[in-house]
Parts: structure tokens; C-alpha cells; sequence
């Protein structure tokens, strides 16, 4: 099954780097290309690529309003946004990640990289790295230890059963399934079917947002070691 793609940035040369890169991959197809945010929002709106790759820092609307706009809307929420700078900064991590990405890749990743992250996101798991879970759970720590739970996040969390919650606190703390399993000893298989049920329950689109209303439910400590 080929993966479409759309490629947003400022830089004529990287986007032409790019394209040609996943231009090499049988199963990748770049479908489009844009020079800005609001370009970006057009293409994803008429072609409904799988994936985007949206640099965040572009002239006029920039990467994290136009990933906003594109997982707010239901006609185009379905598109998964990878995020690209070559700025190795927490606050673009957690806003990107607040903003709906459902991942976050440094420009200096390898061509290997780039291919294999456009491939998990496609399949419907987020590109975050337990490193940069750590620099989410930092992002939360700055909130102070006196930030009130989140009322709506609180209350979808209660829906879940204990194991979904068990499951739900080692990924906020940036564990892999095969992870969980080894932890749970269980098998990945049964873990992956929590995972499920555990975004089906939350309303969340992925790991990623679902790591994010852990915290804001206050359900783990983002002090504790990952």
C-alpha cells in the first residue's frame, strides 16, 4: 500500500532533498509540495495525503497553526503531520505536540530515518522516542506541582478499566508495547489491544495526545523517572 505524501516547507532545496529521498522508496509517494502553511492547508485539504511533512518555521502561517488547522477540522484530520525543524527545542516539541503531530523529526535525521518514521506514523503510531516523552514530562514539570487536573481529561481517564489505566501510565512514561508487555507480562499483542481501547476510550488520535491528557489528568506524576 502506498503511503502519500505531502511535503511543506519554506526551502525549495529541501523540499527537492526530500522528494527525492522518499522518491527512491516503492511504497512512498509524494503527492505535493508547499512553500507555506496556508499551501500546506490547501494541498491536504484537496489531495487527503497519509502523512505531511511540515517544517514549523515558515513565513506568513507556520508549521504549528497550519497543523492546528489540519487536525482540527474533520475533513482533513485523518492526515498525519510530522513535524521538521533543525531546531532541537523543547518549547517546538510541546507545542507541536499540542498542536496534533503526531511526530517530530529533526532535519539532521538520516534518509533511513526520515523513510522509517514516515512509515510508523502512516500506520497509525506516533514518532516519539522515550527521550522526547522525557522532554514532554520536563514541559509538564514547569507547569509547577500546584496545576489542577484537567475536568474533561479527569473524566475520560476514569473510564478506563485498571489495566487500561496501568497500560495508560507506562506509555506517558515513554514505553514502548514491547515494553509494557515485558513489564505486564503480557503478551504485545494483548498490549497493542489496550492501547486501543485506551485512545478508543480517551477520544485521543494517538499515543502522543493521550500521553498529553495523562498528565494534564494528573493520573502520573510527570516528576517521576520515565
Amino acid at each position: 500500500m502506498t503511503v502519500r505524501v505531502v511535503i511543506a516547507d519554506d526551502q525549495s532545496l529541501v523540499r527537492s532533498g526530500l522528494a527525492l529521498i522518499l522518491g527512491t522508496q516503492p511504497d512512498l509517494e509524494v503527492v505535493g509540495e508547499a512553500g507555506n502553511g496556508d499551501e500546506a492547508i490547501d494541498l491536504v485539504g484537496r489531495l487527503r495525503p497519509d502523512v505531511v511533512l511540515m517544517d514549523i518555521r515558515m513565513p506568513g502561517t507556520d508549521g504549528l497553526a497550519a497543523t492546528r488547522t489540519l487536525t482540527g477540522d474533520p475533513r482533513t484530520a485523518r492526515t498525519r503531520v510530522v513535524m521538521l525543524t533543525t531546531y532541537d527545542l523543547d518549547e517546538y516539541l510541546f507545542e507541536a505536540l499540542q498542536a496534533g503531530a503526531a511526530g517530530f523529526l529533526l532535519k539532521g535525521v538520516s534518509p533511513e530515518e526520515l523513510v522509517q518514521g514516515i512509515r510508523v506514523v502512516a500506520s497509525g503510531e506516533s514518532l516519539l522516542a522515550p527521550s522526547a516523552t522525557r522532554r514532554l514530562i520536563a514541559a509538564f514539570v514547569d507547569r509547577g506541582p500546584d496545576a489542577p487536573p484537567d475536568v474533561e481529561d479527569s473524566r475520560r481517564v476514569g473510564s478506563l478499566t485498571p489495566r487500561e489505566l496501568e497500560v495508560l501510565t507506562l506509555m506517558a512514561r515513554g514505553r514502548s508495547n514491547a515494553e509494557v508487555a515485558d513489564e505486564l507480562l503480557v503478551g504485545e499483542n494483548t498490549v497493542k489491544t489496550h492501547v486501543s481501547h485506551v485512545l478508543d476510550k480517551l477520544g485521543a488520535r494517538d499515543r502522543v495526545q493521550a500521553v498529553i491528557m495523562a498528565y494534564r489528568a494528573g493520573v502520573t506524576d510527570p516528576r517521576s523517572r520515565p
